[in-house]
């Protein structure tokens, strides 16, 4: 027996073929139910309306297919469980060679499993689509494991359910290996579990890296001096995690550049870690318009670091603009504090600042508001 032949027989007693495996056992034209010889990619644009592009990839893989059946069974199994034709592509985009799995041993137990979670066919298909790597995973020794670890974690189906309509990739994971260790490791950091399990439906990735990459943020966290009772320290430990260990020292210089000194950025880094997502040009520009208005310097930054985050052309541009007329026109005695400028809604300042004084402004001072 040829070594193709033998991958052949593993692989299908496993339910499906691995895109991976690069197995060509399928035939390059085929018969279709309607005993009209085309090939794959016909097929699909024809009688399921795939994209030209799409069809042609996923024929690049699945060259020869000799079993229709399976394929149009895989494809109708699908549609019924609420897949439209976009997510049709997306997944055999990814997963080209499901048109050869078991619908019985690959996908209707999975699908099984969301429904008995209660989630809408509509759901369902929007989570497989986005991680269609859940497919790949025995429902027996991975996906039913993992939802075992989460419902014990965050306490009901429903809150399962509502985990993964943010992400999928806690059926993909090893959880056991990432989510458990990580959980307990951040509770022994003194974080309370309420505030960590909150965590995982907003930024789901941070627990599910290896243990020893989220050992090595919240170290280098607790070197910037962030207190582990601080309600920011676990969000400090996501933004370390976002940055390599380049990108980071590169984001540390960046702020040196501004002008900020080593002091100004651990004191921004404790109080306000986010910011430290924003961008280099971003950062700088904010930092220059204030600076040049003349009523601000880097200290009121330092004291509200927030501030590098609001947009100059929707929010600085327009209120500088208009508190500088006011002081020309010697309407105001002075400026409002950065945090008071920032944290104002659009509707207050224009209550404060403009509605009294329109006749002062003029026809120029114009507000999408």
């Amino acid at each position: 027996m040829s070594v193709i032949c033998r991958s052949r027989i593993y692989l299908l007693s496993r339910g499906y073929a691995s895109a991976s495996s690069h197995l060509h056992f399928f035939s390059t034209s085929w018969e279709a139910p309607t005993s009209k010889s085309l090939s794959v990619s016909d097929y699909l644009i024809q009688r399921h309306q795939f994209s030209q592009q799409t069809a042609t990839r996923i024929a690049s893989f699945a060259t020869r297919l000799s079993n229709p059946e399976k394929a149009d069974s895989v494809i109708s199994i699908l549609i019924e469980s609420g897949f439209s034709t976009p997510q049709l592509e997306r997944v055999l985009r990814s997963r080209p060679l499901l048109l050869a799995a078991s619908t019985e041993k690959i996908i209707k137990p999975k699908i099984k499993i969301f429904q008995d979670l209660g989630l809408s066919k509509g759901e369902i298909a929007k989570i497989i689509s986005k991680d269609p790597g859940i497919l790949d995973y025995s429902a027996k020794n991975r996906v039913l494991p993992s939802l075992a670890v989460l419902k014990s974690l965050l306490g009901s189906d429903a809150e399962v359910a509502k985990l993964l309509k943010v992400s999928g990739l806690f059926l993909i994971m090893d959880l056991e290996k990432t989510l458990v260790p990580n959980v307990k490791f951040l509770e022994s950091c003194g974080i309370p579990k309420k505030q960590i399990v909150n965590h995982i439906y907003f930024f789901p990735r941070v627990l599910l890296h290896k243990p020893e990459v989220l050992r090595r943020c919240v170290d280098k966290v607790d070197e910037m001096g962030v207190s582990r009772k601080s309600k920011g320290f676990i969000y400090a430990v996501r933004i370390v995690r976002s940055f390599s260990n380049v990108n980071w020292d590169l984001k540390l210089k960046a702020f040196r550049d501004s002008g900020f000194s080593e002091t100004d950025i651990l004191k921004m880094f404790r109080t306000s870690s986010p910011v430290f997502c924003t961008s280099k040009e971003k950062t700088k520009m904010v930092k220059e318009l204030l600076l040049a208005s003349g009523k601000y310097d880097l200290s009121s930054i330092v004291n509200y670091p927030i501030s590098l985050m609001y947009s100059v052309e929707k929010r600085y541009k327009p209120r500088l603009h208009v508190l500088r007329i006011l002081e020309t026109e010697k309407l105001i005695d002075d400026w409002p504090s950065l945090r008071m400028l920032c944290m104002m809604s659009n509707a207050q300042f224009f209550e404060r600042y403009v509605a009294p004084y329109s006749n002062k402004l003029g026809k120029d001072v114009k507000f999408d508001w």
